[in-house]
């Protein structure tokens, strides 16, 4: 029960720093093209419909881009996603439209192991109470 509080507590922690201190630049810079190795999904609100905006760190594989949910089902882009999977990603500025496969029986400590980019990887280990993963399949994207 004390491990239950504790992540929930951890993520409405990690939440608001996010949303309000780390995410608003983060939006910025990513869609500029400034930062590698990260996307912005745009999802559409699950019960409003309306179009919602999210920085995930994206590790490419041939013409997928694999993401680790930080917080699992919780994350909102993530809920948006299991209610409609087709979604456009921007990734080295340019829009995509993709389809986003949830993978729970995947080991995301696993595919975490294999990203280049390494404080990617460290702050998703760090700050994640629930990690989950996720395929994106780009239509249009070459691969690098």
């Amino acid at each position: 029960m004390s491990g239950e509080i504790d992540a929930a507590r951890k993520f409405q922690r990690v939440r608001i720093i996010q949303r309000y201190l780390i995410n608003p630049p983060m939006r910025a810079l990513v869609s500029a093209g400034l930062i590698a190795d990260h996307a912005l999904l745009e999802t559409h609100g699950r019960r409003t419909g309306k179009r919602r905006v999210s920085v995930v760190g994206v590790n490419p594989d041939g013409t997928a881009l694999w993401v680790v949910s930080e917080h699992g089902r919780r994350a909102g882009y993530v809920a948006n996603i299991a209610a409609q999977p087709k979604i456009r990603v921007r990734y080295r500025r340019r829009w995509y439209p993709a389809v986003a496969t949830l993978l729970p029986e995947d080991d995301a400590r696993a595919r975490l192991a294999g990203w280049r980019q390494q404080s990617t990887r460290n702050a998703i280990e760090r700050f994640g109470t629930q990690l989950l993963t996720i395929r994106l399949d780009l239509d249009g994207y070459r691969g690098e």
